[in-house]
């Protein structure tokens, strides 16, 4: 690696860990406010944490740490990741994990709001945005996260709905302990997360894009050198004219669609463009690495 590669590396981390700061911190406040004023499950091994944190304190009166409890249940899904997803990607998730659990630990803010319904809807909200910024750095909040960029990773699939399911069985277990409206409330709570993280996450959604255009071949090497994905050329009559006509039809990832269009207009600025949103994708398709 020469020494320009290497000053970029240097930035591009630096960059990835000043937002895993700031999501820490806001994850944390998040936390301390609007999650414990409601006593709800946020999901997730965050959610675990505070459901262990409350049967250890009520049913055998012990006090634990949330850093703690939090490092310990993230230990094995953290060797999965460093094995099978990235080492910079889960050493920056262990730093996540760590500060959040820290600064939940230490930080003296109270509740904001006592009124459930806007903590689970506003608390939701923010903790998915801490999320996406996560995941916007190339790196998670730890847990099911963990699982959820693996499960996209391999096997191609948009997971955080099946995340979301998966946490029904420590629902039912809060709900028996501690209430089935503490429950009910959390899913409205994760609800709004799961939601927030699938509308700013866009790393794992597909875009389809249908670029009519005299200059095919330089647009086609535009969008490879940009996301490194592949493309084919179709040839057709316009109807209009009645001229010879050269399609390039493309997939890519949903956050490469602005760069893409940006650098087609480069080539061709009177270039015919469509962007269709792509549902479901079956074959090889370029991921970028998060490491």
């Amino acid at each position: 690696m020469n020494r320009q590669s290497l000053n970029r590396t240097l930035i591009d981390d630096t960059k990835r860990l000043m937002v895993i700061v700031v999501a820490s911190i806001i994850m944390a406040v998040n936390l301390k406010s609007f999650v414990h004023a409601g006593g709800l499950f946020p999901g997730g091994f965050n959610g675990l944490t505070l459901l262990i944190q409350r049967i250890a304190d009520q049913f055998f009166g012990i006090k634990l740490t949330f850093s703690a409890i939090n490092l310990l249940l993230n230990a094995i899904p953290a060797v999965i990741s460093y094995k099978f997803i990235g080492k910079r990607f889960t050493i920056l998730s262990c730093i996540m994990i760590a500060l959040t659990g820290f600064l939940t630990d230490i930080i003296p803010i109270g509740p904001i709001t006592q009124d459930v319904l806007l903590i689970c809807i506003f608390g939701g909200m923010i903790n998915g945005f801490a999320i996406s910024l996560c995941l916007f750095a190339h790196a998670t909040s730890g847990g099911t996260d963990f699982i959820a960029v693996a499960l996209s990773e391999k096997l191609n699939v948009d997971a955080w709905n099946y995340i979301l399911a998966g946490n029904a069985l420590m629902l039912v277990i809060a709900g028996v302990l501690f209430g089935w409206d503490k429950a009910l409330y959390s899913i409205i709570f994760q609800f709004a997360s799961t939601q927030v993280v699938q509308l700013l996450n866009l790393r794992y959604k597909r875009h389809t894009l249908f670029i009519i255009s005299d200059k095919a071949e330089a647009i086609y090497e535009a969008i490879r050198s940009c996301t490194q994905h592949g493309a084919t050329m179709f040839q057709g009559i316009g109807l209009y004219q009645h001229e010879t006509r050269k399609m390039i039809y493309s997939v890519v990832s949903s956050d490469e669609v602005k760069e893409v269009l940006k650098t087609v207009r480069a080539v061709d600025a009177n270039a015919f463009i469509n962007v269709v949103k792509t549902d479901q994708l079956s074959g090889r398709f370029h991921k970028r690495p998060n490491d």
